[in-house]
């Protein structure tokens, strides 16, 4: 199996029941998230999504840590995707767990937004 590329630059952000850490790998901005995404923890999760800062942006959310989401994350991962295909960019997410993934699938945000199962597949051109 092959190792995924170690991130650079990390930066971390936590605020009530939700953990972001942003890196960069290989030119991909890499989001690792632990927690709830909702209405409390959505303006941290969108101000990491901000692409207005970067051309072409690739974006790799890792939602393997997630451990619930709302209406709000679904609006939230609609609104950085529409930026970032703005951008001439794409937006994946990796391994999100299957009470996220049913969401994904029953809002249709599966069939918008590339999900693979692993980080691995996600971070892989």
């Amino acid at each position: 199996m092959a190792e995924t590329p170690r991130p650079k630059a990390e930066q971390r952000h936590r605020v009530g029941g939700l953990s972001v850490v942003v890196t960069a790998t290989d030119g991909i901005r890499l989001l690792t998230l632990s927690g709830e995404i909702d209405h409390h923890t959505g303006d941290q999760l969108r101000q990491a999504l901000d692409v207005s800062d970067a051309a072409h942006p690739h974006v790799v959310m890792d939602m393997r840590g997630v451990t619930f989401m709302d209406s709000s994350g679904i609006n939230i991962l609609i609104s950085a995707h529409r930026a970032v295909t703005a951008a001439d960019g794409w937006l994946r997410l990796a391994g999100p767990p299957d009470s996220v993934l049913r969401v994904l699938q029953l809002t249709g945000v599966d069939g918008v937004i590339d999900c693979c199962p692993t980080l691995h597949e996600a971070l892989t051109p």
